[in-house]
């Protein structure tokens, strides 16, 4: 069994806010799979389906984002699960809005509630689907920034990116997140560059692309 798991904070008053776009995920998650059900176990509100013939436990859990690990960390040992059987999706300050980036593992990079994993858990060896939400606008705190909704030109961009994330958190789930990053992590700018390059190299006769070297090389 796999865990996939949405970082936010419970209660209506945060539902739309940038700091919940993992709960958002989880949710749109569920409805894709068909799930409708959800019971309070454990500090989260959770839900069992499967993708494909791999059975998934989607969490949401309700120890507020900063204690994200005190619910996550039982769930694991509950269900015998090692950290990478976890899949965590999460807002992210440090790329644009709508932007999305998939890791096998790392640091908590100023996460608050990656922290909370973290120190929960005792390992840093789990998927992370991270959502950008962009950084805050002069002279807005931190707080301020996480705890407030998108304006209207972000909220299309991140449910563009969450149904963009739909296949990609299927694919971590069935194929592992290697393949899911192969597949769905954003290609780099200049590697996209490189390759266009190439493309138009193809379409053109060797003739010709031996001139352009020549005079490349003059």
């Amino acid at each position: 069994m796999k865990i996939m798991v949405g970082l936010g904070n419970p209660g209506a008053e945060y539902a739309h806010t940038k700091h919940n776009v993992g709960f958002m995920l989880v949710d749109a998650l569920a409805e894709r799979i068909g799930i409708d059900t959800w019971q309070e176990k454990f500090n989260s509100l959770i839900a069992v389906g499967r993708i494909d013939a791999q059975k998934v436990l989607l969490v949401k859990p309700l120890t507020y984002m900063n204690e994200s690990g005190r619910a996550v960390g039982p769930l694991l040992d509950w269900y015998k699960l090692a950290p990478e059987d976890l899949i965590v999706a999460h807002d992210d300050m440090d790329i644009a809005a709508g932007t999305i980036r998939l890791r096998r593992k790392g640091s908590a990079g100023g996460h608050n509630g990656i922290k909370s994993l973290l120190a929960h858990i005792g390992s840093e060896d789990f998927s992370r689907v991270r959502i950008g939400i962009g950084r805050p606008l002069p002279g807005w705190t931190v707080v301020r920034h996480v705890l407030a909704p998108f304006p209207a030109d972000d909220a299309t961009k991140i449910q563009e990116a969450i149904s963009y994330l739909l296949p990609t958190v299927e694919c971590i789930v069935t194929d592992g997140i290697d393949m899911a990053m192969n597949r769905y992590n954003p290609r780099k700018k200049k590697a996209a560059k490189q390759e266009a390059h190439e493309g138009e190299d193809a379409g053109k006769s060797s003739a010709v692309l031996q001139i352009e070297r020549q005079e490349g090389e003059a």
